[in-house]
């Protein structure tokens, strides 16, 4: 954790790791607090009612334990994986602790996920249990014949289709049970990465990873935990933004989570839970909150109650950053991380930290840099790629049962995220972009982060992707897929009004030469943007023209 310091400076000189012997999350995250204070509040749930169901922390353990044993029962053992298909909700919370105490490997997924993508990521993790719900259990029926190491499946919703009960098998277990005495590099989770080059790896991920978030969280979230804070976030707890940067830590300080199940985020909806419940402090990803732009967020102004907002997972932009300091009352904290080794940069108002545009700085604990193809450290100013040095313990153990992949994740002690940044001349990360989605057209490499932010201040554009599509003369062109705000129609005359507004702001080589409108973009639970998809779409227009 932080030392009570209030300069940027000093947190980065005076921090130090303190890494025990023998660490477990779920002891960390839960039974510090339940076996000290059984009542104190850990979850409100929010049902589908409206109304609040409230989970202790003395609950959490007690059917964390319950469920640890009814899995031992099963066979379930040290390092064997444990897929979640579940949405936000108090028995993923539950799943996880008991995954944790077993010293087995959790693997969550998304509820998004269709059958062939679950195939693959239960069939390369080797999972030995799936629990799920009655929508996952649906998924689920196609698949088992084809997963030779799943053993048994928990439904939460009730035994069928050959699941087994969840709560059925929690009652008939002890809520007694001695934790595995596992050391900080155990593997505890893994999570598979979004597959932008080639099939999803599993990112495994050590029980320390928890201890390695703890700083950015707090750095982001003006010191927490503060006596009031409420945690919120709209991600899916099967991302790791979900589930590290916002579930877990939240645990561990003791801070009340506000869960909600959401199936497609909802940006009125977004601001009627905040106001509704006083949530404190709250993860957003950056499109999540470019959505929130359309709403009149004026009649919430008197009900919002937060201290604390972090957005990450992609770049926020100027624009953006702005309309949360006037519609939220906060300055946004960017944060910078991927699921390999998360949260290492981040911003911190309270701190002095803070820039529109920027991704923030090292956060203590964590040495990251911009550097050359060679492995040197870029100059100020100078693009390269972002890259982490070894020694963080928040950085992963290696990808599932690819250690062909480790060997290219790494240049010397440096571990490289695939991302293009800046620093600038005040030590400022600046993103540019994904290796994948920087942008060759005509011998300019163009970042799709200053369009997207320089498109959504026109008036009629609610929110924007920029994409490389193909094209034979240019090797890529910049195309933008644009969803309009209400009121607007789309015309020839708004492409070319919105492509002039970009090139006039921004420069020649950058402005969009196609201009697509859609109804809505690809998103992900937690609302951000699956830029594959539309990296797809606009390479099969190209591949159709070109006949």
């Amino acid at each position: 954790m932080l030392p009570p310091l209030t300069s940027y400076e000093e947190l980065r000189a005076a921090f130090r790791w303190n890494v025990p012997a023998r660490y477990n999350i779920a002891q960390d995250a839960c039974d510090r607090w339940a076996d000290v204070e059984p009542d104190r509040t850990a979850l409100l749930h929010v049902l589908p009612s409206g109304d609040v169901e409230e989970w202790s922390y003395g609950r959490l353990k007690r059917s964390s334990c319950q469920l640890a044993n009814a899995l031992k029962s099963l066979g379930v053992a040290s390092q064997d994986r444990v897929a979640l298909l579940l949405p936000q909700a108090p028995e993923t919370a539950v799943s996880h602790l008991a995954i944790y105490r077993l010293g087995a490997i959790a693997v969550p997924l998304a509820a998004l996920f269709g059958p062939e993508a679950l195939r693959y990521r239960l069939e390369n993790a080797g999972a030995k249990v799936v629990i799920t719900n009655q929508a996952g259990l649906e998924k689920l029926s196609a698949l088992r014949e084809q997963l030779p190491f799943l053993e048994h499946v928990l439904c939460v919703d009730g035994a069928g289709d050959g699941a087994l009960e969840f709560w059925g098998l929690l009652e008939r277990g002890s809520d007694q049970f001695e934790g595995c005495a596992t050391s900080p590099d155990d593997p505890a989770l893994m999570i598979y990465t979004s597959g932008t080059t080639g099939q999803p790896k599993g990112a495994l991920l050590a029980h320390r990873v928890l201890l390695g978030h703890l700083p950015g969280i707090q750095m982001a979230h003006e010191m927490l935990p503060q006596a009031g804070d409420l945690f919120w976030t709209p991600a899916d707890w099967a991302w790791a933004g979900g589930l590290l940067n916002a579930l877990l830590p939240s645990l561990k300080f003791g801070v009340p989570v506000l869960t909600a199940r959401i199936d497609k985020f909802d940006p009125e909806g977004a601001f009627n839970l905040m106001a509704r419940h006083s949530v404190r402090n709250a993860f957003i990803p950056p499109t999540a909150l470019k959505m929130m732009r359309s709403v009149d967020h004026r009649k919430y102004s008197d009900q919002l109650q937060l201290r604390s907002v972090c957005s990450a997972g992609e770049a926020l932009g100027r624009e953006a950053f702005v309309w949360c300091q006037e519609a939220l009352g906060v300055s946004p904290n960017e944060m910078y991380g991927q699921t390999e080794c998360n949260l290492v940069l981040g911003s911190g108002a309270g701190l002095g930290v803070s820039r529109a545009g920027a991704i923030g700085k090292p956060v203590p604990g964590h040495e990251v840099a911009v550097i050359r193809p060679d492995g040197s450290i870029c100059e100020p100013e100078e693009q390269g790629e972002i890259a982490v040095r070894r020694g963080t313990p928040v950085m992963f153990l290696g990808y599932w049962q690819r250690p062909d992949a480790d060997e290219t994740k790494f240049l010397g002690d440096w571990m490289l995220t695939g991302d293009q940044g800046v620093v600038d001349a005040d030590g400022y990360f600046h993103f540019v972009g994904r290796n994948d989605d920087v942008i060759t057209s005509a011998g300019y490499r163009i970042g799709p982060t200053e369009i997207e932010d320089c498109l959504i201040k026109h008036e009629a554009v609610g929110l924007a992707a920029v994409v490389g599509k193909p094209d034979p003369v240019r090797t890529e062109i910049v195309k933008a897929y644009v969803v309009l705000k209400d009121g607007y129609e789309p015309s020839e005359g708004l492409v070319d009004d919105i492509r002039q507004y970009v090139r006039v702001s921004l420069s020649a080589h950058e402005y969009p030469r196609e201009i697509e409108f859609v109804s809505e973009m690809p998103l992900t639970t937690s609302g951000k943007v699956i830029r594959r998809i539309l990296r797809s779409r606009a390479q099969e227009e190209a591949e159709l023209v070109q006949g």
